[in-house]
């Protein structure tokens, strides 16, 4: 008989591995963890439910925000308030980030960042959207966190994670010490493990990247692209192309099966598009923690000093070998 192991008790079983800790980071992970249930009914009823579509609003980035980014927003922000556990909300959602001055929450040591609805353009179309986030612990100890809080290298997250909505629900996660994923079992309500000690391959034959975008890539990306698509046995080109728009989607795909996602800059977009606290950070943290490789082309995303909360850039991760290769094709 199958044992079956909930998030809950998987998280209180790898607390000694941080000898800061008190439980403290356990117990944020569980919030991040019933506020992910809470989406995740939404987003399976988004059909039959009046949160589909635009919200009427617009958010930093200059990007519609829809009915289904606010909710989940507003669900997350809740949890890690109520939870006492986080003592600043940075999302992608808002202008500004959230110092949660509240009672419960005024001497918490831990700040999370959040993407909380990735991908949120194919909502309205069923395709598989997710959640992605990021917890650093303070660094200063002394009255309220404050911006240089926030804006530290991709190397001090002491977890980060993503929650995909697809077929299934699941919460794949990490602390530095491995990746493991979680499947939400809606009988009993409860992220169960399911995928312990995520590998990513070495090798893959999958590149995932907006090739309508192909004139603004770099000249390099352009070659890459070409090299992908040329037959070769020994290498077993050319490569499948998957694109699904969903950054949690697309790399959840490749860290199971083996490839590379590339989201690069272009002449639109020079300094990249995909936001450095919410999105890179994070992602590249599980990528190098599965054994993969995570770089902007040119140098290592999680040794990026962020200088801004909505910063950008480009983002190139997965497979080592793939990514290397990338990497000399962009070489001068």
């Amino acid at each position: 008989m199958t044992i079956m192991k909930t998030l809950g008790q998987f998280i209180i079983e790898k607390q000694a591995d941080f000898p800061y800790a008190k439980g403290e980071l356990s117990r944020l992970l569980r919030d991040i963890g019933i506020a992910a249930k809470v989406v995740n009914r939404e987003v399976n009823k988004a059909g039959l439910a009046d949160i589909l579509g635009e919200s009427g609003h617009v958010n930093i980035q200059g990007e519609g925000q829809k009915k289904l980014d606010v909710y989940a927003d507003e669900q997350f922000m809740r949890a890690l308030s109520s939870g006492g556990e986080c003592c600043v909300f940075a999302s992608e959602e808002q202008d500004e980030a959230v110092y949660l001055n509240s009672t419960v929450s005024k001497d918490a040591k831990y700040i999370v960042c959040i993407d909380p609805l990735d991908g949120s353009s194919n909502i309205d179309v069923n395709v598989s959207v997710g959640t992605i986030f990021s917890i650093y612990r303070r660094k200063s100890t002394e009255g309220e966190a404050t911006l240089s809080d926030i804006l530290q290298k991709g190397i001090h997250q002491v977890a980060a994670g993503y929650i995909i909505y697809g077929s299934s629900t699941m919460l794949v996660y990490t602390t530095g010490k491995g990746v493991n994923g979680f499947t939400l079992d809606p009988s009993i309500g409860e992220f169960c493990l399911s995928h312990p000690n995520i590998i990513i391959p070495e090798k893959g034959n999958i590149y995932s990247i907006n090739e309508g975008n192909y004139v603004k890539f770099p000249q390099g990306i352009k070659d890459y692209i070409k090299y992908c698509q040329i037959e070769d046995v020994a290498t077993r080109r050319p490569y499948v192309s998957r694109y699904i728009g969903s950054m949690v989607a697309d790399i959840h795909r490749n860290l199971l099966k083996g490839g590379i996602f590339l989201y690069p800059t272009t002449s639109s977009h020079p300094q990249g598009k995909l936001r450095l606290l919410y999105e890179c950070n994070p992602i590249a943290f599980i990528v190098e923690q599965a054994g993969g490789k995570a770089t902007t082309g040119y140098e290592r995303i999680l040794d990026i000093l962020p200088r801004e909360l909505h910063q950008r850039c480009s983002a190139i991760m997965g497979s080592r070998e793939m990514v290397e290769k990338v990497e000399d094709f962009l070489r001068p």
